[in-house]
């Protein structure tokens, strides 16, 4: 695999944690998305999406 191409896999994996982690302070503080019913998969999500976020920043920094 080129380092282009792993670049573009990890920057995607990030944009799609970010958006995980976007809707669930969205559901947490205005129940907006989905009617902030289940909160503990809302932290669970938030809590996962910045691992990954923090997994491919790291991965990110070292193809560089």
């Amino acid at each position: 695999m080129s380092p282009t191409m792993a670049k573009r896999l990890i920057i995607g994996s990030m944009a799609a944690a970010g958006i995980v982690a976007l809707l669930s302070v969205l559901d947490l503080a205005l129940k907006i998305p989905f009617s902030g019913e289940y909160i503990a998969m809302d932290i669970l999500f938030l809590c996962s999406a910045a691992i990954i976020i923090y997994l491919g920043w790291d991965a990110y920094k070292e193809l560089r």
